[in-house]
Parts: C-alpha cells; structure tokens; sequence
C-alpha cells in the first residue's frame, strides 16, 4: 500500500516523533529517530517491544548504567578513512569518550545475565533482548587506552603524548620563562625612569608579548612596534632584547603543531582498517541514546504501553511502532 506523504501527521506519528526526539540523550538518537520507519512484522516488533521494556525496567532497578558521552563521530570516521586524514584533537578526545561508552555499555549488558544468586549458580535471565541487542557489538579497549596515551581527562594533549612533543614543551616553556623575565625588567626599568605608567603591564599582539607605551617615547626604548590601539594613544613594542626570543618561541610552537599533527596521524592509522565495524558499534550507541532511552521515559513508556496492549489483541493491524529504516520489513 501506498501512504499519502502527510499519513505521519494525520494519524499523530510526528507528534510522538517530537515527543521521543525531546527525550533522546544526544543527536547520535535524534538522526536515529529521524530515520526511523514504519515496520508491520510481529516478530520484529515484539523484539523491540522487549528491548524497551527491558532497559525501562533496567533504569529502574540499576543506577549504574553507562549513559554519558553520546557523542555523534561518524562524520570523522568516514573523513578519516581517506589516507593522509587525522582526526583533530577535539574529534578524538569525543571519539575516545563515546567507544568507551560503547564498551561499558556492551560489558554491563553482557554481564546482566551472567550474575550468580546466592547458591552460586547463574541467576535467572531478565534481559534477554538487550543481551541479543548488544551481542555481536564490537568494543575497542586497545584504540581507548592509546587515545588514553595522547589526550588527558580535559581533551588536552598530553606532554608524554610523544617524547619529541615532551622535550619541544619542555624547552618553550624555558624560553617562554625567559622572555616573560627579561620583558618584566625592561619594563621596570622604564617604569623607574617614568616611560611607562605602573600599572601597564605586557600584553600580546600577534603571538608575540609586548609592552604597551605611548608614542612620544618610541624612541627611547628601543624595538619593533607591532600594532597600535585605536585612538593612536598606546603603542605595542617588542623590545629588541626579547626579539629572537619570541622568534624561537614561534618556531616551537610551530614544532608542537606539526608534531601533534604527526600524533594524530599515527593514532588514526591505527582506526583507519576498523572504521566500518566502529561505525556499526555507534548504531548500536544510537539505538540506546534514542530509540530505547527515549521510549523508556514514563509519558512514552505509557504510551507504548498501551501499544502493546493494542498489538496483541489484534496482531493484523498496523502498529505505530518505530524502526530504523535500514531495519524496515
């Protein structure tokens, strides 16, 4: 049969849509709901039915289950699978935190049903569906522990990343202290001579630190003038003393990005060969961020509810139960 193009409105699917999209974790479960299609196959249906039941009556009765970082990466993997691609800092410390939910997802689901009773023998299943959902699903402890290796708790990265990125920050930090000394006893010196207000303090323009004068004594302190304010009033001078100085200081910091750069390439050459089955595990993340979690919320879970109720007393009709449209019967 063919349906009319507004049959979703008219009969109130796109209400409860909008109403499961607001309950989604992240975006990784809202493009999942957009996806999702009608499905008329009992077998398939009861299996979904089962899964949402199951993790309703997991948030109930567990306050442990991983439910963080629901990042959306899929767009990077499938960047990062042409050679000579890395992903940036901010991709990987996202990508690090989402396949680690995968994987403790995966691990607690698996392990719900493999708890022992007090005799010491495996407890009676109760989450059977979520143990099928989550069987199969592929988790990458190794690739999360050597992100671990390059990116800290704050998506920084790390010193030890490399011992090349240790030692180039090790010594801009050196000169960095140099400069910073050098700049604050030239300044008071001109300070102790009245060229410079005492509460002036070095700024920086353009990667470089300076000190803030006024243009009537330019001349006396000698340097390169690297910018001016907008009323002409203060200039902006780097003192000759610290000139090669902070030349060096961006040639480190040149040598930090490329070596960062080589860090993440090397990192991502390692996901490159396991790109498609990562990709796949974040199905999985966006079934529990939408589908599941959203319908386990109390107004949506009534309603499915009653779904239930409807679907099997009359198992012909045609169901406003949800699937994936890459799943659709």
């Amino acid at each position: 049969m063919i349906y009319p193009h507004n049959y979703e409105r008219k009969i109130g699917i796109d209400s409860i849509r909008l109403l499961l999209k607001e309950r989604c974790l992240s975006s990784l479960g809202k493009l999942l709901v957009d996806e999702m299609a009608f499905c008329k196959d009992a077998a398939t249906i009861n299996e979904w039915l089962e899964q949402v039941r199951e993790f309703r009556r997991l948030r109930q009765e567990r306050a442990d289950v991983p439910l963080t970082f629901f990042f959306d990466v899929r767009p990077a993997l499938k960047r990062i699978r042409l050679e000579n691609t890395h992903f940036e800092v901010e991709e990987l410390f996202d990508f690090r935190r989402s396949l680690d939910t995968i994987h403790r997802l995966v691990v607690f689901i698996r392990g719900l049903d493999e708890e022992l009773d007090e005799d010491g023998h495996i407890a009676e299943k109760h989450y059977e569906a979520l143990y099928r959902l989550a069987d199969g699903v592929a988790t990458f402890p190794i690739l999360i522990q050597q992100a671990d290796q390059i990116v800290d708790k704050f998506g920084h990265v790390r010193d030890t990343a490399s011992p090349e990125l240790n030692q180039i920050r090790r010594e801009l930090a050196r000169v960095e202290g140099s400069v910073s000394r050098t700049l604050h006893a030239i300044l008071r010196s001109a300070q102790s001579e009245g060229l410079v207000d005492k509460d002036v303090a070095p700024s920086l323009r353009d990667g470089r630190l300076v000190i803030p004068i006024a243009p009537g004594v330019k001349r006396k302190i000698s340097g390169i003038v690297h910018d001016e304010s907008a009323s002409g009033r203060t200039l902006y001078i780097e003192p000759t003393e610290v000139v090669e100085a902070n030349n060096k200081i961006r040639d480190l910091e040149n040598q930090e990005r490329q070596e960062i750069i080589r860090i993440l390439t090397t990192y991502t050459k390692r996901v490159r060969p396991h790109v498609a089955e990562i990709i796949d595990s974040y199905d999985f993340l966006a079934q529990i961020a939408g589908q599941l979690h959203g319908l386990a919320d109390q107004l949506l879970g009534d309603l499915l509810n009653d779904a239930v109720a409807l679907f099997n007393d009359n198992k012909n009709i045609l169901t406003h139960c949800f699937a994936p449209s890459h799943q659709m019967m």
